[in-house]
């Protein structure tokens, strides 16, 4: 691909869009981001950073920006949301770092998404649209033409479609029909620090696990707001983002649970709801000048912590494989695609796993308490050990 020449497409200006464009425009290919909305914004609040993650802020040359907004807790820890005991604890400070080379951190999804979006917009290889609704592409064998919904056309060299849970792109390319829903449904609330009772603040990320719920909390944006994020068992809702959740039904799922658990579910005034999607796993996510990337390539559920993480890798990944590939855009495609496609299998099914263990009842929960509890720093590291070690 000559570089002067087309700009590469990238459908989605979410975490993982922005991601690529940096990662792209620093190996010196320009890029066209487009995005449906009328402006760059994330949805949500709170997102958790594993060690592999901050590995691909340093390649990308953010990750003292991103450290200026994160929060590093001290430790990871689950309880159990009915007797409220401890079940659980893996130390996240300066011992995970020294073990992984890196740390853990929490930070905004907002934080994290605008420091992207001014770093891309410091390029002069980027070009940045907004209010471009992705109807269909076409690979015309040298160069992809998209077609949006309001008439206009965009030609690239290449398109990448990080558009999401219900991407467009990855509609055409690969044809599987709506996202897989979970049953799970997640409220999140934002609570100003000063309005948490300080018996209540910590500084760790903390996780209630119960029968088919759990409640997570940690301090976010430089520690001045509390992340709330509460997930329990529904078949009401079918699919839906960003609405509002109704707290009488939080009362009425949590109704029993430890009482520092309602204390904290009585605290938000205003909760957003979302249902909890994914996709079964797939080997092919490319074809000829069109890949995905991010949740429109594997969408995961949240238990792992690791959907935006995974999406910036594979930004850092397309951008190595393209800028080693001289032009052969369909080879780096599936170079990038075969390196990671494995990898982002296990985090989906982990991620499925994972939300098995934190709703566990009757005797799951008796056998996850002797799994876990016993369990040293070293051990916990180990089992982590494939997913926090960095890939490049």
């Amino acid at each position: 691909m000559a570089k002067a020449e087309l700009p590469i497409l990238i459908a989605g200006g979410g975490i993982g869009g922005f991601a690529a464009a940096l990662a792209l425009t620093q190996k010196g290919f320009a890029v066209q981001l487009l995005e449906r909305a009328a402006d760059f914004h994330e949805v949500g609040a709170g997102i958790q950073l594993g060690p592999n993650v901050f590995r691909m802020f340093e390649l990308l040359g953010v990750g003292e920006q991103m450290s200026h907004w994160a929060v590093f807790p001290q430790n990871l820890i689950m309880r159990d949301a009915l007797d409220g005991s401890e079940i659980t604890r893996i130390p996240a400070g300066a011992r995970l770092h020294k073990h992984f080379g890196y740390p853990y951190a929490v930070i905004h999804r907002a934080d994290l998404h605008n420091t992207l979006i001014e770093a891309v917009r410091r390029s002069p290889l980027a070009t940045l649209s907004t209010g471009s609704k992705l109807v269909a592409y076409e690979d015309r064998g040298d160069r992809v033409v998209l077609s949006t919904e309001g008439g206009k056309t965009f030609e690239g060299a290449a398109l990448i479609g990080a558009d999401g849970l219900w991407s467009a792109v990855r509609s055409q390319l690969v044809g599987d029909g709506k996202p897989r829903v979970s049953g799970h449904i997640a409220y999140r609330g934002v609570i100003p620090l000063a309005k948490v009772p300080e018996h209540l603040r910590e500084d760790n990320v903390v996780l209630w696990a119960g029968p088919k719920t759990h409640l997570v909390h940690y301090p976010l944006h430089r520690g001045e707001v509390y992340n709330l994020v509460v997930v329990f068992h529904s078949s009401r809702y079918e699919e839906g983002w960003d609405s509002y959740g109704d707290p009488s039904e939080l009362r009425q799922r949590f109704a029993g649970q430890h009482p520092k658990v309602r204390e904290f579910l009585a605290m938000a005034n205003e909760w957003k709801m979302w249902v909890l999607c994914d996709r079964d796993p797939i080997s092919q996510w490319t074809r000829g000048r069109v890949t995905l990337l991010g949740d429109a390539a594997h969408p995961m559920l949240q238990y792992l912590a690791q959907g935006g993480c995974m999406a910036i890798e594979d930004a850092v990944v397309l951008a190595d494989r393209l800028a080693a590939s001289k032009g052969d855009v369909n080879g780096a495609f599936l170079a990038y695609q075969q390196a990671r496609y494995l990898r982002t299998t296990r985090v989906q099914l982990t991620a499925r796993m994972y939300g098995n263990i934190y709703h566990a009842a009757d005797a799951v929960r008796d056998l996850r308490r002797q799994m876990l509890a016993g369990r040293t720093a070293e051990q916990a590291y180990n089992g982590v050990a494939w997913l926090y070690t960095p890939v490049a």
